[in-house]
């Protein structure tokens, strides 16, 4: 049990981030999420999004076509970020209030990782 309040979200979060275009299919946004055995992935569109396995799963509960549908279609856009110094319990906050499971970490201008409510639950159990 780690209750160590000064865990920092740079220290929990999953590197490097992976992106996908808005253009792409759901279907290639799947097949990225499973090779890296991840659940989310920051759009790289204007302001950026975030498509999620979530997102993937109402596509096909839905009886649309994956690899017909972009991911512009079902992604969210315009997400909440986190700095990566950003306490853990902060995050864990925020991901509460919202409703959300992950949150793009960025450290200035540059997107560096990921952090996601599995992350949060770990460092807190």
């Amino acid at each position: 049990m780690n209750r160590d309040s000064r865990t920092r979200v740079e220290e929990v979060m999953s590197t490097p981030l992976e992106t996908i275009s808005p253009s792409a299919s759901v279907t290639e946004a799947a097949q990225v999420m499973r090779d890296h055995t991840i659940s989310a992935l920051v759009v790289t569109s204007s302001p950026p999004g975030i498509v999620t396995s979530t997102d993937v799963l109402g596509v096909v509960a839905d009886g649309r076509d994956p690899a017909e549908t972009a991911v512009r279609e079902v992604m969210t856009a315009g997400v909440e970020s986190v700095p990566p110094d950003l306490l853990v319990e902060e995050v864990a906050a925020m991901m509460t209030s919202l409703g959300i499971k992950h949150l793009p970490v960025v450290d200035g201008d540059d997107y560096v990782g990921m952090v996601s409510s599995t992350d949060v639950t770990a460092e807190l159990a």
